[in-house]
């Protein structure tokens, strides 16, 4: 009941609310499209923060859950004829169990090697992925057309699936915001200020850690079973892509790690910047080259990101935009 004050609840039911009505009202699929690759974005940076910003633990593979929950939504609906809905329930569940289980080995791990480890994690799983003969090896996976026929066919099915990837978008941010106000949250920011410390006062560190790693696998395993369904195919290359992973790590450091407004702005803008400079002759290749220069520019100028700016200039913010 207490998360029901909070104006940033309301706030975020009210954005969800604009993406999901704005391209629906006026039936206009371009803006449809636009608004759910920043969606998508803003899934991936919402739960890669409740590790970065939250734990303090960078994770550079985090593009593995989104990857893992295509290829089984993608395997149960054509393979097996499940439906959507379930099937997405249970990838997300599926991989955020997997996930767990793999952050009780990696999260033992710290700074650089629990990155590099991550790095790792999403490499072999590429590479287990583009030779199970299960899920279609290097190929990959393509539904049959049939597969649209049960929610009213491909034109229907895609408006459906966009208003699921805005709710999913909207669960991210209020995740996001019940875990920072929650004791769990709590053990979360000690570990990521001084583990041990946190160790001593009694919080249980490798627990939370692997809770929170596990948390942040299911939403975008949904969202990735969602994206690829709406696409109809999944690649190995294009579901465990580490660009997107280090693009994502760039809009949680660009809007503000550890807030929850701060990584919704990043990815909005992030994506819009991303978007103009593919449309650019001459610097459609170069959307990487920028991001690394970015997130340089935010490490070493503004490590709060435009939230800590913000905060800066009104210190009031803080009581709306956490």
């Amino acid at each position: 009941m207490k998360l029901l004050k909070a104006p940033l609840f309301w706030l975020i039911v009210g954005v969800t609310a604009i993406f999901a009505l704005l391209p629906l009202l006026s039936n206009n699929i371009t803006l449809r499209e636009t608004l759910v690759l920043s969606a998508i974005y803003i899934i991936l940076a919402a739960n890669l923060n409740l590790m970065i910003g939250y734990t303090g633990y960078v994770n550079f593979g985090s593009i593995v859950f989104f990857g893992l929950g295509g290829y089984l939504t993608l395997w149960l609906v054509g393979s097996h004829h499940w439906g959507l809905y379930s099937a997405v329930l249970v990838a997300g569940v599926s991989v955020s169990a997997l996930a767990f289980l793999l952050g009780i080995g990696i999260l033992r791990l710290r700074g650089a090697y629990f990155a590099l480890a991550t790095i790792g994690v999403n490499e072999a799983v590429k590479d287990f992925v583009s030779n199970f003969d299960v899920w279609g090896g290097s190929e990959g996976i393509f539904l049959p057309f049939t597969a649209y026929k049960a929610m009213g066919g491909a034109g229907k099915a895609l408006w459906t699936v966009y208003l699921l990837i805005v709710l999913v978008m909207g669960s991210s941010l209020l995740l996001s915001l019940a875990v920072r106000r929650s004791k769990f949250g709590l053990g979360l920011f000690a570990i990521r200020e001084d583990e041990d410390a946190a160790v001593v006062l009694g919080v249980k560190a490798p627990l939370y850690k692997t809770l929170a790693y596990s948390l942040s696998a299911f939403l975008p395993a949904i969202a990735g079973g969602l994206y690829f369904f709406k696409n109809g195919s999944v690649v190995p290359e294009e579901a465990f892509n580490l660009n997107l992973s280090i693009e994502a790590i760039v809009m949680v450091m660009l809007g503000g790690q550890g807030t929850v407004t701060g990584p919704t702005i990043g990815a909005f803008l992030y994506e819009r910047l991303r978007g103009m400079l593919l449309t650019i002759p001459g610097l459609s290749n170069f959307h990487m080259v920028i991001a690394g220069v970015l997130l340089l520019l935010i490490i070493l100028f503004a490590p709060g990101g435009l939230m800590g700016w913000l905060y800066r200039i009104w210190p009031r913010l803080r009581r709306v935009l956490e």
